[in-house]
């Protein structure tokens, strides 16, 4: 008869936790401001959002796509919660060979031929750049966030991410400039616009090397 009983009061939490309705989502906004050197156009931000006073929700495993077509990385920035696994399918008629020296996670993906795809497991919130060991013109960046509330901005550096009621640390960051963060309390739809400014007025492009660290040969840089 006990363990009867109890099997009723486990099926009456089970059946209370699924009806318990899930958190409220508020719209985060904001404005990403970028200082450039001599007025040039702005790297793509990447913004996201991590809880104060409590352990960001486990993030359900996410799959992403980084495509290498025309010689390039599509989309070239990406923002993606830690546990993403990205493809990189080879669109193009010819070898490619992604890979990344970025700590803590470096990886080669080795060269595959057109038409084959291979993929990664980004387990480890970085900054990971990421290259092309045959073309040096091949460059991405890929924002891996502790959080599942990440985005990149729009052209304009316009965001926004749909969160939880709480309050939240929100943080933007590009490939050319360093990472600036506020702190934001969300509550209903009254939350102000969140403004950041990053400076990549002083960023340098260090010259590019393949994944042994040593330097291109000049004829990858023909056919561009």
């Amino acid at each position: 008869m006990r363990t009867r009983h109890t099997a009723l009061v486990m099926a009456s939490a089970i059946i209370v936790g699924l009806a318990r309705p899930a958190a409220v989502q508020v719209g985060l906004a904001g404005q990403v401001t970028t200082r450039t050197r001599d007025g040039g156009s702005p790297a793509t931000g990447v913004v996201y959002a991590e809880p104060i006073g409590g352990a960001a929700p486990r993030v359900r495993p996410t799959t992403a796509t980084m495509a290498q077509k025309n010689k390039s990385f599509a989309p070239r920035v990406m923002g993606i919660p830690v546990g993403t696994t990205v493809s990189f399918p080879n669109e193009d008629a010819i070898f490619h060979n992604a890979f990344s020296l970025s700590a803590p996670q470096p990886f080669d993906l080795g060269l595959y031929r057109g038409g084959a795809s291979k993929d990664r497991v980004f387990s480890q919130p970085s900054v990971y750049n990421v290259f092309c060991n045959i073309h040096p013109q091949m460059v991405a960046f890929v924002v891996v966030a502790p959080t599942p509330w990440v985005t990149t901005t729009a052209a304009d550096g316009a965001w926004r991410l749909d969160v939880p009621t709480g309050r939240y640390r929100v943080t933007a960051v590009s490939e050319r400039a360093a990472p600036v963060s506020v702190e934001v309390q969300v509550a209903g739809n009254a939350t102000n616009p969140v403004q950041l400014t990053l400076d990549e007025s002083a960023f340098v492009q260090a010259p590019r090397t393949d994944k042994f660290g040593k330097p291109y040969p000049a004829s990858a840089y023909k056919g561009k």
